[in-house]
């Protein structure tokens, strides 16, 4: 938690910021107007997620155990690629308003379409390819995701 939030040392009692408020704080200082995403990933769990109730709420405040708060901008958002929710809570998951979704229930399609879509055209601008591609893969899987159309 030390690691994460930041602790004081209990000899010299000074205070030495986690990684969580070193990068709030570097995106609390960003002066552009671009959007700042802090992004979370990994397992879940109940005791660093609860530290970070007043960021994920309307207050969007990060409270450290020193007292200090600090206000996050309003273009500032953080995201959570969690590896497993395991164990967390359902009142963790929905304050994060997290979904949790395995690869296997959304196949490789979503994949072959973005990829037909940003990449194929900067290297093969026929529309036709797009197409035909689409077909090869459907041909080759043995449970195409779309339903054939009956009038060829």
């Amino acid at each position: 938690m030390g690691q994460l939030y930041g602790e004081v040392n209990p000899i010299t009692q000074e205070w030495t910021d986690g990684l969580v408020p070193t990068l709030v704080r570097m995106s609390v200082h960003d002066e552009s107007d671009s959007f700042n995403w802090i992004i979370f990933d990994g397992p879940v769990d109940a005791l660093w997620i609860e530290n970070m109730n007043t960021v994920l709420d309307d207050n969007k405040m990060l409270c450290l155990s020193n007292g200090e708060r600090i206000k996050l901008k309003a273009g500032m958002h953080m995201m959570f690629e969690v590896n497993d929710l395991s164990v967390a809570s359902p009142a963790t998951v929905s304050r994060c308003g997290m979904v949790y979704m395995e690869a296997v229930y959304i196949g490789n399609r979503p994949l072959l379409l973005s990829w037909l879509e940003h990449v194929l055209p900067k290297r093969l601008p026929a529309a036709a390819a797009h197409k035909h591609l689409l077909g090869l893969f459907d041909k080759v899987r043995l449970h195409p995701l779309t339903t054939p159309n009956p009038n060829p």
